[in-house]
């Protein structure tokens, strides 16, 4: 069984496909039942409910720890 992936505000994910404008990385903005995601290629930001973004992410580069933030 395959644990469950905790996403956080600032982590740079793979996609599996990539952007028209050639970039396949994007920033998480906002975290929920849909997620907000930004290109980091042309700045394009796309609004996708959880199940198609979780099914759509290849990899995390970049996580962004929720301990180290000051909330």
């Amino acid at each position: 069984m395959i644990g469950f992936v905790r996403y956080h505000v600032g982590d740079i994910v793979q996609m599996k496909k990539t952007h028209p404008c050639g970039s396949n990385e994007w920033e998480v903005m906002r975290v929920g039942v849909d997620f907000v995601i930004r290109c980091r290629g042309c700045g394009h930001r796309v609004m996708l409910p959880r199940p198609k973004f979780e099914k759509a992410v290849k990899k995390i580069i970049f996580t962004a720890d929720a301990d180290t933030k000051n909330i």
